[in-house]
C-alpha cells in the first residue's frame, strides 16, 4: 500500500510539475501584449493612463499582487473597466503572464 501511495504522489507531483505557469514563458508574452501599458517591470505607462482617465497600480503593488490568480487571468481574458480583453494571451499563455506578474512584486 505505501508503494502505490509514494507512487501516486510522485505522478501526481509530476503533473503539477509539468501543468506549472512558466513565468519566463510569460515574461515573453508580456513583453508583446502588456508592456506598452503596464510598463516592462510593471509600472504604469502614465501617459497612456492619463489619455484613458484611469488610475494604473504597479503590477508589483500590494493591492495588484492580493489579487487571486483567477482574478488575474480574467482580468487578461475577460478585460476590466477600461481595458479590454488581451486576444493574444489566452489559455497557458495567460497562466505564464500571471506568473510572470507575480515576480513583479514589490
Amino acid at each position: 500500500m505505501h508503494r502505490i501511495t509514494t507512487a501516486l504522489m510522485g505522478l501526481l507531483l509530476s503533473a503539477a510539475v509539468l501543468t506549472a505557469a512558466d513565468a519566463n514563458a510569460g515574461k515573453a508574452a508580456y513583453d508583446k501584449a502588456c508592456k506598452s501599458c503596464h510598463g516592462a517591470d510593471g509600472t504604469p505607462n502614465s501617459k497612456i493612463a492619463s489619455m484613458m482617465k484611469v488610475e494604473m497600480r504597479h503590477l508589483g503593488s500590494k493591492e495588484v499582487q492580493a489579487l487571486s490568480d483567477a482574478e488575474h487571468k480574467a482580468i487578461i481574458t475577460e478585460g476590466k473597466g477600461k481595458m479590454k480583453p488581451v486576444k493574444s494571451v489566452s489559455g497557458a499563455a495567460a497562466d505564464d503572464v500571471v506568473a510572470y506578474i507575480r515576480t513583479l512584486k514589490q
